[in-house]
């Protein structure tokens, strides 16, 4: 296993774009849980698949391929071979995605790709359980949040740069609603693990938080 730092926190935490800066800095690969989820959700939405709907759940996970591409200075996502960068912030993704993310078969499936993804290589990995169930010995592990306006705020300003249309209120009312199924379900739950580091991130620019868990890993791996 290689050097793996954990980074869990709430939905419009800061997760991705901190994990990013990071692994440049410090020359770690990152893996965005978050859109691997996505992805799941999308292929359901696309086969008609309702969380009760087991049986079409597993055919779509044994076949599942999911990608992350480099491409200039952005990440592609692909799924089965398509780009579905943009498709997976849909609105119709993000409303039908945490109830997705309650389903075992597809926590265990997605966890089992992260943890084979991480064997060889050195990672920073973002997402609801990494500390606390997909990687729980892991080198380092940090607790991102913010107040829910403020990460209402910044999904909104991130999904106008990407031209996807839903109103600042919409977003607030999901991220409550995300926080609430995620801290709630039965299959790990969003929570702080016991030994993680907590960011709050409200006040911070992305420069000090970057600052911040660039500081707390390099002076783990010394």
């Amino acid at each position: 296993m290689g050097f793996v730092v954990a980074v869990d926190g709430t939905a419009g935490s800061g997760k991705g774009t901190i994990t990013k800066i990071v692994a440049e800095k410090l020359n770690l690969v990152t893996i965005d849980t978050g859109a691997m989820y996505r992805c799941v959700t999308l292929a359901m939405l696309e086969n008609n698949a309702g969380i009760e709907d087991l049986n079409r759940i597993n055919s779509i996970l044994k076949d599942i391929k999911i990608e992350f591409v480099d491409d200039k200075d952005s990440k592609k996502v692909f799924l089965n071979g398509k780009d579905v960068t943009l498709k997976i912030r849909s609105k119709e993704v993000n409303e039908f995605v945490s109830p997705v993310s309650t389903v075992k078969q597809v926590r265990e499936c997605m966890a089992n790709m992260q943890r084979e993804m991480a064997k060889t290589i050195d990672v920073i990995m973002e997402g609801r359980d990494i500390g606390t169930n997909v990687f729980p010995n892991a080198d380092v592990k940090i607790y991102l949040d913010a107040t829910p306006e403020e990460r209402a705020k910044r999904r909104f300003k991130q999904n106008e740069e990407n031209g996807i249309e839903i109103s600042y209120d919409e977003i607030l009312k999901n991220v409550k609603e995300r926080d609430y199924i995620d801290s709630h379900r039965e299959i790990a739950p969003l929570s702080k693990a016991t030994d993680a580091i907590y960011i709050d991130s409200t006040e911070m620019t992305i420069e000090e938080v970057v600052e911040a868990v660039t500081n707390i890993i390099k002076e783990k791996k010394r």
